[in-house]
């Protein structure tokens, strides 16, 4: 099965590209559409659900919009994740963090739609990378610091 999650909000056009290649795909896809006014023809869908994790788990493949706590969300269950970023987002955050993502191998970035069935294939194909968080200090450096007022 695969899973196509847009989150909380709505990116239809990702929906579409997804419907559109999922009689091709060769399984079943599922997808969450958020608020979204699209409906998909070509599989089973939900608008939301208190929890998503049992989908991105038991899935081959995750197409996901650039939302950063989906995107750690599967990179931590380890399913394969093509991540394409909503291009309606104000600032383009999703592109640099699936671009960094994308570069170290945890992912496939898609920054384009057109883009997206030779992402899929490569995802299919490719060995991904197991997802390790970086070592933070943060919490050592509070300390230091609240020891230092003293």
């Amino acid at each position: 099965m695969i899973f196509c999650t847009v989150g909380t909000t709505d990116f239809d056009d990702l929906l579409r590209a997804v419907d559109a290649l999922a009689p091709a795909l060769g399984e079943p896809v599922i997808f969450q559409i958020g608020q979204g006014a699209y409906e998909p023809q070509h599989g089973q869908w939900f608008r939301f659900a208190p929890d998503i994790s049992s989908y991105i788990r038991e899935a081959s493949l995750v197409i996901a919009h650039g939302g950063f706590g989906t995107t750690v969300d599967v990179l931590y269950a380890g399913t394969p994740l093509v991540s394409v970023p909503n291009p309606d987002r104000f600032d383009k955050h999703q592109e640099q963090i699936l671009r960094q993502f994308g570069d170290e191998g945890y992912l496939v970035a898609c920054p384009h739609l057109d883009d997206l069935p030779a992402a899929i294939q490569t995802a299919r194909t490719a060995t991904l990378r197991p997802y390790q968080p970086p070592q933070t200090t943060l919490h050592l450096e509070i300390a230091q610091f609240v020891s230092s007022l003293r």
